[in-house]
């Protein structure tokens, strides 16, 4: 695996005409996927480790997941197809008997948040990372405009 992914973090998030606009990437290169203002919000508040006032769908499943003995492995953004990112959570079970290793398709704002909560790895598959549009000057530009992102 560690040849066909590249690690990432959410570098910012920043508000944008139809949702939240959430700059991925390294130090080499940043890319932008837009979510639901909602999204960019609960993600947000994960990377600040804001207080909520009651549990948010994220918070529940991570109950549940703990609950089970199950944690959050990774977290890989795969693939865009017409405009749509895609990826997978790698979920891991442990108990006494044996160890589970489940892969699941989700969509990578759920992913993120999960992964953010957790303080759990990011990862871009190398192909999906060449393909990107490198917005790291975008988001320079917005840093030294004094619109610090999240």
């Amino acid at each position: 695996m560690k040849n066909d992914v590249v690690p990432v973090q959410i570098r910012g998030i920043l508000p944008a005409n139809s949702g939240c606009a959430l700059f991925v990437g390294n130090d080499e290169k940043v890319f932008v996927i837009n979510v639901e203002p909602n999204m960019g919000l609960v993600i947000g508040m994960f990377m600040r480790e804001a207080p909520k006032e009651r549990p948010l769908t994220h918070d529940l499943m991570q109950s549940i997941f703990k609950g089970f003995s199950i944690t959050v492995e990774r977290v890989i953004i795969t693939e865009l197809k017409n405009s749509t990112y895609f990826a997978r959570l790698i979920l891991q079970q442990q108990n006494e008997v044996a160890r589970k290793i489940v892969e699941i398709d989700a969509r990578p704002s759920d992913c993120l948040a999960l992964a953010t909560a957790q303080k759990r790895p990011i990862y871009v598959t190398n192909s999906l990372f060449e393909q990107v549009e490198d917005m790291s000057e975008v988001l320079e530009r917005i840093n030294e405009n004094g619109t610090e992102p999240e």
